[in-house]
């Protein structure tokens, strides 16, 4: 696919399914699971037509392997879902999830052993400094916008709270994922898509712990108001219009990252999906007037700029950091759909 194309598709892709995530979660901030287990299901049927054709087409890396990597997979993308239940804003989400930097780097120090440039480190700390400011600023205005918490919400607090927790352990797993699949990639090669079709087939069956809140969900979405798609003249619930909406610009925007990934270098990928990051944010604040403030956008800025200089994007200027430097070997992970792929991010 053109890169151009690619990119296209990478925005429109991704953009869309932040806004259809978010109509989803303002209507119903409980259908974590059942849009978690839908997206699961639509891509497990492509994939088991396009890339293991009907069955017939053998892995490459033995499905003994793949069963730790499917566990990594079906707790992240439950918990990145979950904790929209816990009184955290889309822009909070989303700033939070770009601090998987910060936890690879974290996770490449104490398992892999890996020393970094001190230029690294600073990036990091960017980072670290405008996820928390972020975070910070935004325990201040759960329920109500327009005026910090009080003493009468703080049973909202402790509910956040606890959804940062959850944010937090998503990342830390969804880093010692991007190392068990590097490990796959080195042993076997890279087969993303073959990856990415049996860690979502195979957790199918871990959702019938979840399959009464599915169901229930379901039964909501049935109940929801009527909506007709002006092109289509199809009038059906407005949630069920909402998730297929979700489910096909996800895959729209994981498929666009692996055709980007291959088309260009890891850098051009990371400052695409970066922009993309950016401007799904914008969007959010914009379109659903989630509260903002200037210290959000103060971290905000520290996070997206952190983020290009650790991938050399942008460089800090010489002068401003020791001449001595550390050997490093570069992981190249790319995040899609709240896990890590293997290549970009």
């Amino acid at each position: 696919m053109n890169p151009i194309l690619a990119t296209t598709f990478l925005f429109a892709g991704c953009c869309s399914d932040v806004v259809f995530l978010e109509l989803l979660i303002k209507n119903d901030p409980g259908s974590g699971n059942i849009i978690t287990f839908t997206r699961f299901l639509f891509i497990a049927i492509e994939g088991f037509i396009f890339t293991v054709q009907f069955g017939s087409k053998k892995p490459v890396v033995p499905i003994r392997r793949y069963v730790t990597l499917v566990i990594f997979v079906f707790v992240t993308s439950v918990l990145n879902n979950l904790v929209l239940n816990f009184n955290i804003s889309m822009p909070l989400h989303m700033i939070f999830r770009s601090g998987s930097l910060i936890t690879s780097m974290v996770l490449g120090i104490i398992i892999l052993k890996r020393r970094y440039p001190i230029s690294k480190y600073v990036s990091v700390f960017m980072i670290t400094v405008g996820v928390a400011t972020c975070t910070f600023e935004s325990g201040k205005y759960i329920n109500h916008p327009d005026e910090p918490v009080s003493k009468d919400s703080f049973y909202d607090l402790c509910i956040w709270t606890i959804g940062v927790v959850l944010m937090t352990l998503s990342l830390f797993l969804s880093a010692r994922m991007g190392i068990y699949q590097e490990s796959l990639s080195l042993e076997f090669g890279k087969n993303p898509k073959e990856a990415l079709f049996y860690s979502h087939a195979l957790p199918l069956p871990g959702f019938l712990i979840l399959g009464k809140d599915i169901y229930n969900r379901a039964v909501m979405f049935n109940r929801s108001d009527p909506m007709t798609l002006p092109s289509l003249g199809i009038t059906m619930p407005n949630m069920w219009i909402y998730l297929i909406g979700n489910v096909v610009t996800n895959y729209v925007c994981s498929t666009s990252a692996f055709m980007l990934s291959a088309e260009c270098s890891s850098l051009t990928v990371t400052l695409a999906v970066t922009l993309r990051k950016f401007v799904s944010l914008i969007l959010s604040i914009a379109y659903f007037s989630n509260p903002f403030t200037t210290v959000h956008w103060a971290g905000t800025i520290l996070v997206f700029l952190g983020t290009l200089v650790f991938t050399e994007v942008f460089s800090i200027p010489r002068f401003l950091i020791p001449t001595q430097t550390f050997s490093i070997k570069k992981p190249v992970s790319m995040e899609v759909n709240g896990t890590k792929a293997t290549k970009g991010d």
